[in-house]
């Protein structure tokens, strides 16, 4: 089985292990204690892929036994920026893999009526613009979250945006990608559609809820 599947600019995270854990995160009588570690754990298992690509450069090492070649991490640095306040709850698991990764926060929350994003909070690392950003929220719904922190993170003249969530609904993605084309899109499920209150369905229900208690 592959590991992702590609569509577009859309990345489908297949691998059996968040499969699974993305099963028992959406059964609703899956507790607050065992939602957090499972999106956790695949906050995790989705940061192995989504750094992939992440630029090597050879160093010259010396092994109990003799001198060599090695590779390491090159290039650019990282920052993890979770859209409040299910966003959190993917920072942990991404840091496990990335540790020198820096960690910014951009608040938002859905108006009621309009389904708008507003914003109430903003606060990144001072060299941001220097470093790939990877953008992170459990669900793309509707997108205009989405939109509205990478337009936050362009307005800041950050240039290299990844969008990494766990459930997303096609018209989060159509939304994303009208407004943002260059921002690729990784998720561990792609979903059926959006009920009247712009609820992922099948989904999980309300991950900031889930994660954290209701407000």
């Amino acid at each position: 089985m592959n590991e992702t599947k590609e569509i577009g600019d859309v990345f489908i995270f297949d691998h059996p292990l968040i499969q699974h854990k993305i099963t028992m995160m959406r059964d609703k009588n899956t507790n607050t204690k065992d939602f957090r570690d499972l999106v956790n754990e695949v906050a995790m298992l989705m940061a192995y892929e989504v750094t992939r690509d992440l630029c090597l450069k050879d160093v010259e090492i010396e092994t109990p036994m003799e001198k060599m070649t090695g590779k390491m991490i090159a290039g650019k640095d990282l920052a993890l920026v979770p859209i409040l306040r299910a966003g959190l709850g993917m920072v942990d698991g991404m840091l496990n893999l990335v540790p020198s990764a820096k960690v910014g926060h951009i608040g938002l929350y859905r108006d009621p009526e309009t389904l708008e994003p507003v914003e109430y909070y903003c606060k990144l690392p001072d060299d941001v613009a220097t470093r790939d950003v990877i953008l992170l929220d459990p669900m793309l719904a509707t997108g205009n979250s989405a939109v509205a922190a990478v337009d936050f993170l362009k307005q800041r003249d950050i240039d290299s945006i990844k969008f990494v969530c766990l459930i997303a609904a096609p018209e989060g993605i159509k939304h994303l990608h009208a407004a943002h084309p260059c921002v690729p899109i990784y998720c561990a499920a792609l979903d059926s559609g959006l009920n009247e209150h712009a609820y992922i369905l099948p989904g999980l229900g309300d991950a900031g809820d889930r994660l954290f208690g209701p407000k």
